[in-house]
């Protein structure tokens, strides 16, 4: 017995009258054993319990029916929920172990198969359709829920009562790894993000730094043009002024000079015009005493004249010439 009951009892009644009624149970499992089973479970090709107006029963259920009939071995039905290849094999043994097993061969056994992603088809009761699954849902079914394939599912203590009294070591998934990894790579991301935030701060740090050196050379470089060019415009504005006072000393050094050389032409003009004067002053005077000494010889020089032309007149007589007047 199990549970302290005929293992057939924990199939409701009118179930167990259905699927002593059908054919699939009369025709394949009126003579199976522990060996034959199995070949008709790699045959089946859905789960699930009853369906339809009439809740005709699934061969899935026949053979779970047969197995709590013939009690196989514990070994046998560890060999079916180990098995790869039939992933109906596997949950034919799963449901079986569930409605037979001890809490801690429950959860020793099946929460492996939470890995086991494979896709399987599952029977609607109400629309008499398969519907998609996997075989993760369907083990998580088992051990969460109370009814699986129109069966209810006896009573499991708690995991976390075992794992308190120490019965069960704590289980880790594959997810908590997945979510280790995830953290450890968002930590790992987070420290890169901040290395790489440190490194563009810094960068930027130097950026800035070399910008305000930039701007500070830049402005050194303004102030010292600008000093520069205060310096040289000074410079050139000392220049002008002092270009300017030159020309301004020149210009009035030539003022000077045009000052004194006209000067100097009228001293040398007034020199000229007495010395002009004196010369015609003397000039004059030399003339008016000839003129005096002229007047004085007349008399003299009348005489010679005549003489002159009385010789000149007898010459031209000679000649045959008149004479002059």
């Amino acid at each position: 017995s199990i549970h302290g009951t005929n293992p057939q009892n924990l199939i409701e009644k009118i179930i167990r009258s259905r699927i002593y009624a059908s054919s699939y149970w009369k025709e394949h499992c009126f003579a199976l054993t522990a060996e034959t089973l199995v070949d008709k479970a790699m045959e089946l090709k859905y789960i699930g319990g009853t369906y339809g107006g009439n809740k005709k029963p699934t061969p899935f259920i026949c053979l779970l029916l047969k197995m709590l009939q013939i009690q196989p071995e514990k070994d046998i039905v560890l060999e079916f929920i180990r098995n790869d290849d039939y992933r109906y094999v596997r949950c034919l043994g799963a449901i079986y172990l569930r409605l037979t097993g001890t809490a801690v061969d429950i959860y020793k056994f099946l929460e492996p198969l939470y890995n086991d992603f494979r896709k399987i088809k599952v029977l609607d009761p109400n629309l008499g359709k398969a519907l998609t699954s996997h075989v993760d849902e369907y083990i998580d079914k088992l051990l969460t829920e109370e009814r699986a394939c129109d069966t209810i599912l006896p009573r499991v203590v708690s995991r976390q009562v075992l794992e308190d009294s120490g019965v069960l070591e704590r289980r880790v998934s594959g997810l908590e790894e997945e979510l280790k990894s995830d953290d450890e790579f968002e930590e790992n991301s987070k420290e890169d993000n901040k290395h790489r935030s440190r490194s563009k701060s810094r960068s930027r740090s130097k950026e800035r730094s070399s910008s305000k050196r930039h701007r500070s050379r830049s402005r050194d470089k303004d102030s010292h043009r600008h000093k520069r060019r205060s310096r040289s415009s000074r410079s050139r504005s000392r220049d002008r002024k002092r270009k300017s006072s030159r020309q301004k000393s020149s210009r009035s050094r030539s003022k000077d000079r045009d000052r004194r050389d006209r000067k100097d032409s009228g001293r040398s003009s007034r020199r000229e015009n007495d010395d002009k004067r004196d010369r015609r002053e003397k000039v004059y005077g030399k003339k008016r005493k000839r003129g005096d000494d002229g007047k004085e010889g007349e008399g003299e020089g009348g005489g010679l004249r005549d003489m002159n032309v009385k010789s000149m007149n007898e010459l031209r007589a000679n000649l045959g010439l008149p004479p002059l007047q």
